[in-house]
């Protein structure tokens, strides 16, 4: 009487088990995915802040070129 009891138990218990670690381990690989891509959108901003700043300085001397020069050719 009680082994007919605790069979059933058992098995669904083992059952419940295994379904959980592989939730678990579902939700392990989907924070280990979600942590890479931070990781690489933080360097992907890392490097499009360096490539703006960058592209603003080589506009900004372009533009102190041409006002320099403007103001030689002024001068003479």
């Amino acid at each position: 009487a009680l082994m007919d009891r605790l069979v059933p138990m058992y098995i669904e218990i083992s059952i419940l088990r295994a379904l959980y670690e592989s939730m678990a381990s579902e939700l392990g690989a989907r924070m280990t995915a979600m942590d890479s891509a931070t990781k690489n959108a933080g360097d992907m901003i890392g490097s499009l802040t360096l490539q703006y700043n960058r592209a603003r300085q080589a506009a900004i001397t372009t533009e102190l070129m041409e006002i320099i020069g403007g103001a030689e050719a002024l001068n003479g």
